[in-house]
C-alpha cells in the first residue's frame, strides 16, 4: 500500500525504538519522514535506514525553544505536515518518597510540556485532514509502584489529546492517543539496572502480560499508521491500548 505517497510525516523521538519503527513504516508507504532526537549521531544512523528524502533534526523534546525552532526549520524547508507522531518521551521511575523536583521537572518537561508547545508551534504547518497521534502509556491506567511521576505525565497527555481533539477539529486535524504496554525497545536499557536486574524485571513484567510476551515496535507502528491514515478518519479523541491484554484482562 502507498497510503502516504506525497505526504510528509513528523516523528519525534525517531532515532530508535517505536519512533524509528514508525518512521520506517511510514516511508515504506511512500511518506517523507522527518525524525527528531537529541543525539545527532543516532539520528544520522536512523536517517540512513529510511528513504533518501528523509529529514533529521536535532531537537530536545522537553525544550519549548526547540519546539519553536523545529517549526521554523520545517517552515524554511517549505514542509507541511500530514501526520505527526508525538513519540519522544522519558521513562524514569522512583519510589514516591525518593521523588524530587529535578526528576519531576525532567519527566513533565519532556513528556507533557514539550509536546504541548510542540503541537502548538506546528499548528500553522498542518495540512487539512492532518492526524496527530500521541504516544501515551498504560501506566496512566494501572497503579504500578514507582511510576507516580511518569504515570501522571502520561495521564496528562491522554487528557491533552481529548481537549485538543475538540479544539482542533475546526482546523481539520484529528488527535488520538496510542497507549502501549511493555514493548521491546532500547528504553528498558536506560533504566539504570544491571543485566541481571534488567532480566529479572523483564521476566516479572512479562508474567503480567496475558499474551506472554512483550510487544514489538513494529506492532505499535502499525497502529500509528492506522490512526494517521484516511481509513481512521472517523476515529477522533480516542485512546487505543496495545498491551497484550495487560491492563484489560
Amino acid at each position: 500500500m502507498n497510503r502516504f505517497t506525497n505526504k510528509t510525516v513528523l516523528i519525534t523521538g525517531g532515532s530508535s525504538g517505536i519512533g524509528l519503527a514508525a518512521a520506517r513504516a511510514f516511508t515504506a508507504e511512500g511518506a517523507r519522514a522527518v525524525i527528531t532526537g537529541r543525539d545527532a549521531a543516532a539520528l544520522e544512523r536512523a536517517k540512513a535506514t529510511l528513504a533518501s528524502d528523509a529529514v533529521s533534526v536535532v531537537n530536545d523534546a522537553g525544550s519549548t525553544a526547540d519546539a519553536r525552532a523545529l517549526a521554523a526549520t520545517l517552515t524554511a524547508a517549505n514542509l507541511r505536515l500530514d501526520a505527526v507522531f508525538i513519540n519522544a518521551g522519558v521513562a524514569k521511575f522512583a519510589a514516591f518518597p525518593d521523588v524530587d523536583e529535578t526528576l519531576w521537572d525532567e519527566i513533565f518537561n519532556t513528556n507533557i510540556k514539550g509536546p504541548y508547545f510542540q503541537i502548538q508551534a506546528l499548528l500553522p504547518l498542518l495540512n487539512p485532514g492532518a492526524s496527530i497521534v500521541i504516544n501515551g502509556s498504560i501506566n496512566a491506567r494501572i497503579g504500578m509502584p514507582n511510576t507516580s511521576v511518569y504515570a501522571a505525565s502520561k495521564a496528562a497527555l491522554i487528557s491533552l489529546a481529548r481537549t485538543l481533539s475538540a479544539e482542533l477539529l475546526p482546523r481539520g486535524a484529528r488527535v488520538n492517543v496510542l497507549s502501549p504496554g511493555p514493548v521491546s525497545t532500547p528504553i528498558y536499557g536506560k533504566l539504570g539496572l544491571d543485566a541481571a536486574a534488567l532480566e529479572a524485571t523483564a521476566a516479572q513484567i512479562q508474567n503480567q502480560i496475558p499474551l506472554g510476551r512483550f510487544g514489538t515496535p513494529e506492532e505499535i507502528a502499525a497502529t500509528v499508521l492506522h490512526l494517521s491514515s484516511p481509513e481512521s478518519a472517523f476515529i477522533v479523541g480516542t485512546e487505543i491500548i496495545a498491551d497484550g491484554g495487560m491492563s484489560q484482562l
